[in-house]
């Protein structure tokens, strides 16, 4: 499955180039699932379905809308009902299905698990119109955090010793954790693998949208370390609303001349594999599909295999005993950045984007010994400890 996923800086209409983007590509043939979060029925001209029942758009387009109020009271009573037993003894009193009100958050899970029913449907394109850049950029870097989160409270040393439980709790004269905890652990650790499957295939990749200007510019300097950072793979940078080049009025030519500015701009400072792809405005609002079928989408393409190491070890231990571990972090500021060795793991903090990523095998023998951020490019180096360096014999 080929799977498009579609941000941009807030208000510029990344919904829209996300319905455009599904209905072209049910145009070139195949299944093709719109997934949102945002009402779809003003821009298709038709309602969208939920996500275990998406609604037909067209021959070969379906569209489906995450409810966030629905999944969260939905998983809520369930999770109440696995629970039962320990709220009794707790004297809980079940809450209601009608008294239950979405928690902040709960947009995130409803999404992620969308997501995870996506990923398993009989679909050859699946196109998913995400929140604005910034929410988007935690939303998929979140699956691996959950889990990585999951393993450290609740280890499988710990699951697989469950039938000796009953033993440990009359020997530490306290409760141990109920099966169904590690019931439940192992299933959000299952869906959260899906995703995190689906978001890391070679098949997915981001398309980025953004209405020119110094506002849009700044917030995909700023996202370009964080893409960087989740090893997320840029198809497009779409850029939307373009008006058109002939205005006589000298107001909307200021307009069009800071467009123009920034799409040069865009032209030179992204690599060459990711086309700046211009769509013109329409001069109103696109409303149903003969409206989408005007926006010139990108090509689909083919999303490609991720580079095979994208953060290489620099080998320079016989000229200056280091190895130095390169990250590619396009548009980082170094007064934004922090590193934190932690045990085998290095926490890196890019602005307001965080990663927590395990080292390299040989590295996890060595000591920091500094770091330089130099052409977009965090160089980090190492140097051999002597007590856990092989040494030759």
């Amino acid at each position: 499955m080929r799977t498009v996923l579609v941000t941009g800086p807030g208000g510029a209409g990344r919904t829209t180039i996300a319905a455009a983007t599904a209905l072209a590509a049910a145009r070139r043939g195949g299944r093709v699932l719109l997934l949102s979060a945002d009402p779809l029925g003003d821009v298709l001209g038709s309602p969208a379905g939920p996500p275990d029942d998406p609604a037909p758009v067209r021959d070969g387009l379906w569209a489906s809308r995450v409810d966030s109020g629905a999944h969260f009271r939905t998983e809520t009573l369930a999770f109440q009902e696995r629970a039962a037993t320990a709220l009794e003894l707790l004297g809980a009193r079940k809450l209601a299905g009608e008294e239950l009100t979405e928690l902040p958050g709960s947009e995130q899970s409803a999404l992620l698990h969308a997501l995870r029913r996506a990923a398993a449907g009989d679909w050859d394109v699946l196109v998913v119109d995400l929140p604005p850049l910034r929410d988007a950029l935690a939303l998929l870097a979140l699956p691996g955090q959950l889990r990585r989160y999951l393993r450290r409270l609740l280890p499988r040393e710990r699951q697989a010793a469950r039938a000796l439980r009953p033993m440990m709790a009359q020997l530490a004269g306290i409760p141990m954790p109920a099966q169904w905890l590690y019931e439940t652990a192992a299933r959000w650790d299952a869906e959260l693998a899906a995703v995190e499957s689906l978001i890391e295939d070679p098949a997915t990749t981001l398309r980025l949208v953004a209405e020119p200007g110094p506002a849009a510019a700044e917030a995909l300097r700023a996202a370009r370390a964080g893409i960087a950072l989740y090893g997320l793979r840029v198809d497009a940078l779409v850029a939307n609303r373009i008006l058109p080049g002939d205005a006589a009025d000298p107001w909307l030519a200021t307009l069009v001349a800071q467009q123009r500015k920034c799409l040069d701009e865009w032209h030179e400072g992204w690599p060459p594999g990711t086309p700046v792809h211009a769509v013109g405005h329409l001069g109103r609002d696109p409303r149903g599909l003969d409206d989408l079928a005007l926006l010139d989408s990108p090509p689909q393409g083919a999303a490609g295999s991720p580079a095979e190491d994208p953060w290489p070890v620099e080998d320079r231990l016989a000229e200056e005993n280091l190895l130095v571990w390169c990250l590619p972090l396009p548009g980082a500021v170094k007064s934004e950045l922090a590193l934190v060795r932690r045990d085998d793991e290095l926490l890196l903090t890019v602005g307001p984007f965080r990663r927590i990523v395990p080292l390299p095998s040989v590295l996890r023998r060595c000591t920091v010994t500094g770091a330089a951020l130099t052409d977009g490019v965090l160089r980090v180096r190492f140097t051999p400890d002597p007590d856990l360096w092989p040494r030759a014999h």
